[in-house]
């Protein structure tokens, strides 16, 4: 009976070491597993989505995102290209009307780029004829240089509404997909629907994803407009003030 407890301690320490040696084997295995999904990275998980998803929907709603980037990229370009220091050119104006005359001024503003120097061009232009020749230039000719501002904002405006339409769109056709499985097989079962459903939502998300991108990107060229505009329109007034100043 004495040999009979130190062999069931031995056989009890024996069992526990191995327990705790087989939860550690788990635990580095389970350790091992999320860090070689981890290795994927962001843009190989991004991957698999997408061809998961199909290619379909996904590749109409990743054409709608590159085409709505290119658009606002080149706005952004030519926003940023458009602004004009429009203190600077006043003064600059200004001043040369006051030394040279409207040839002066004019020569300033051929060296500007910008919409606000090309008004002030055309105003100076018709500031031969009359006051009120001057100002209908200036209206006309703003009403073009904003025409140029807006251009394609319709374009990226229009990838914004499509890329979730586009996404639902799929979501609708992988539910109808995965009744129709039900309807075949006659019972409901997760696995069998599981991939359909998935898939479609896997569409809807990107092609929210896609809407949000293009969004942000809309609203800053919107108040990038409207801070050039509200410019050229301040600009306006200041140069019929100093054409009327100079006639007299």
């Amino acid at each position: 009976m004495k040999k009979l407890f130190p062999s069931l301690a031995v056989a009890g320490a024996f069992v526990s070491g191995t327990n705790i040696v087989s939860a550690k084997v788990a635990a580095v295995a389970l350790l091992v597993q999320e860090g070689a999904e981890a290795e994927k990275g962001f843009t190989q998980v991004l991957k698999e989505m997408f061809i998961t998803g199909g290619a379909g929907f996904m590749g109409i709603v990743l054409l709608c995102l590159i085409l709505g980037l290119a658009v606002a990229i080149e706005r952004i370009i030519y926003l940023n290209m458009a602004s004009t220091n429009s203190s600077k050119l006043k003064q600059q104006v200004e001043d040369a009307l006051a030394s040279g005359g409207v040839e002066a001024a004019k020569e300033v503003c051929r060296n500007t780029k910008g919409p606000v120097a090309s008004i002030y061009y055309q105003g100076l232009d018709r500031a031969g004829e009359s006051v009120e020749s001057a100002e209908k230039a200036v209206v006309a000719y703003g009403g073009v240089q904003m025409g140029q501002l807006e251009k394609n904002v319709s374009w990226l405006s229009l990838f914004i509404a499509i890329a979730p339409m586009l996404g639902f769109m799929g979501t609708v056709i992988g539910m109808i997909q995965a009744f129709q499985k039900i309807a075949a097989v006659g019972n409901l079962s997760a696995s069998l629907i599981a991939g359909d459903i998935q898939v479609a939502l896997l569409t809807t998300v990107f092609g929210l994803i896609t809407a949000i991108i293009l969004q942000i990107f809309y609203n800053y060229i919107i108040a990038k407009i409207d801070s050039i505009v509200n410019d050229m329109e301040d600009s306006s007034i200041t140069l019929i003030d100093m054409l009327v100043d100079h006639k007299k």
